[in-house]
């Protein structure tokens, strides 16, 4: 649901919510909700389960109380309904309550498909999909999160958001939240962002895998050494030159000609990144980046194995790596 639904595009309608992406299948309830209550501050809010709801519960639910007539229902996990409430519940869709505002929230797969293609031919219907994000989509996620809150942040500090908090997209919004608070007005810089999170042990190892991948060998191998000094895990530190490792191979790979767009999405990271990872391609040669692979799938093997000295293992990584890459 693009935008905040005013009450007019909610009440006497349904918000059909459909999608795997729970905490933006939860926001668009919220916004339905928020919007009943900025209506009617006296409007009721209620919820239940699918799987309970019958003709006669919806009845009960939508129903004008002694206090309000206008209502917000919310009925979960609309995968489970009955078979038997179907049609009851068709029946209520094809001529709502002009009162009530009726969510509907699907998560996604394919139980109770028949029950969605039916719903969306409704006129009163309207519905609001929330598709998994590709890796290439976080940082853009998290520049909308920031913009919600009045700020700006640049895509390097976004991007570094995405690597040093994760691709959890609740966790994500409260690192912007609390960002765009601390910092009210002024964009969000990448060097903001570390005093925040550059602790987090993911954003060291990628330190790690950057500094090697470009060659750098004395610069990794200190970035190294202050990663395991702050408890970085060593598997982090593997999957880091792996997703580094990923990223060239499938630029090397990738059709020429592509538009930046298209080929950002065949590499899987944002469009500004591809210059990052363009130049660092210049340096390996379809040979390397094959066997760099191989040293990384081994080393990794190795400390998950309970390598005796995993830093010896990283540190042998890293030399590897920073050898392979040809430095013309």
């Amino acid at each position: 649901m693009a935008g905040s639904p005013r009450a007019a595009d909610v009440l006497g309608r349904i918000t059909l919510v459909t999608g795997k992406e729970e905490f933006l299948n939860e926001r668009t309830v919220t916004a339905v909700r928020d919007a009943v209550r900025h209506h009617d501050a006296e409007s009721e809010l209620s919820e239940t389960l699918a799987s309970d709801l019958t003709l006669a519960t919806l009845g009960e639910l939508s129903a004008p109380s002694l206090f309000s007539s206008i209502r917000c229902v919310v009925v979960r996990n609309l995968e489970n309904l009955p078979d038997e409430s179907i049609e009851g519940l068709l029946g209520y869709v094809a001529a709502p309550s002009e009162d009530v505002a009726l969510v509907l929230v699907h998560g996604g797969g394919q139980k109770g498909s028949g029950t969605l293609t039916k719903l969306r031919k409704l006129p009163a219907v309207t519905e609001s999909k929330s598709g998994e994000l590709r890796p290439s989509e976080f940082p853009g996620f998290v520049a909308a999160e920031v913009r919600r809150h009045g700020s700006t942040i640049d895509s390097e500090a976004a991007d570094f958001l995405v690597q040093a908090v994760g691709q959890d997209l609740r966790s994500l919004s409260a690192a912007a939240h609390q960002l765009a608070n601390d910092f009210p007005g002024q964009p969000l810089t990448e060097a903001r962002v570390k005093q925040y999170f550059g602790g987090r042990a993911e954003a060291k190892s990628f330190a790690v895998a950057d500094a090697a991948f470009w060659g750098r060998r004395t610069a990794a191998l200190e970035e190294l050494r202050w990663a395991l000094d702050g408890g970085t895990a060593p598997v982090l530190v593997t999957s880091a030159f792996a997703g580094g490792a990923r990223g060239v191979a499938r630029y090397k790979s990738a059709p020429r000609g592509m538009r930046e767009a298209d080929l950002a999405r065949e590499v899987g990271v944002p469009p500004w990144k591809l210059r990052t990872i363009r130049d660092q391609s210049r340096g390996w040669s379809d040979g390397g980046i094959a066997r760099a692979i191989r040293a990384i799938a081994a080393a990794d093997a190795d400390i998950k194995g309970a390598a005796s000295d995993p830093a010896y293992t990283l540190e042998r990584l890293v030399l590897t790596i920073t050898e392979l890459r040809d430095p013309r």
